[in-house]
């Protein structure tokens, strides 16, 4: 899932509301630029990671969540696909499957509308979904009591930059209750601020390959 810096609609300046909050349209439009260049930034270290280095760091955060997430039967994990050098947990997700939690997939249904959650399961036919992201062929939709959220950045706050589509906060602002959120990245992501807009979600931890782990406070 990815965020969003105008939280999921085009800002009405007559009335200076933004999905129902009154933002300052300046502010509205710093905010935006600085998160561009700060995704751009973030992308170009991610991506400088060596396979070697990007299988080690993906091999520590899947024994750092095996210690923070017990799968058990019948708990719903959302995880994801990795692409753009995302961190790869699909050896977690299998593990989680055996041990009889459902694995579920963000799956876009419709532009600018909240995903919805697929199953998926080891071996099981993929499609191209939005953006050529892989998403189970068919399976059952379900809520996730996790979601497991990759980061591009993150502040100390837990409050999560992703790649600006507002599929994510979309997603969380109409689930009830909300899901426990963790997302996940590497050192490089950590950042002072995202400057958090009033649609912003915060996630509940944050878990770098570093070790680096926190809580919302």
């Amino acid at each position: 899932m990815e965020d969003d810096d105008i939280g999921g609609a085009e800002p009405c300046l007559a009335h200076l509301l933004v999905d129902g909050h009154p933002v300052d349209p300046e502010t509205l439009r710093d905010v935006a630029r600085f998160r561009t260049a700060e995704r751009a930034r973030l992308m170009k270290a991610r991506q400088k990671l060596s396979v070697a280095e990007h299988a080690a760091a993906s091999a520590k955060l899947t024994a750092m969540l095996e210690t923070r997430v017990s799968p058990q039967q019948g708990m719903r994990i959302a995880v994801y696909w990795p692409i753009r050098a995302e961190p790869d947990l699909r050896d977690w997700m299998a593990k989680a499957h055996t041990a009889g939690a459902a694995i579920l997939f963000p799956v876009v249904t419709e532009q600018h509308a909240p995903l919805s959650f697929r199953s998926w399961q080891p071996g099981c036919a993929m499609r191209r979904g939005a953006w050529n992201i892989p998403v189970p062929a068919s399976g059952a939709e379900a809520v996730p009591d996790v979601v497991i959220s990759p980061l591009l950045g993150v502040d100390e706050t837990c409050f999560r930059l992703g790649s600006g589509g507002g599929y994510y906060d979309r997603t969380l602002a109409q689930l009830n209750p909300l899901p426990k959120v963790i997302g996940v990245g590497f050192p490089h992501c950590l950042m002072p601020t995202i400057f958090p807009m009033p649609w912003d979600i915060p996630m509940d931890s944050v878990i770098l390959s570093d070790g680096t782990v926190f809580d919302r406070p």
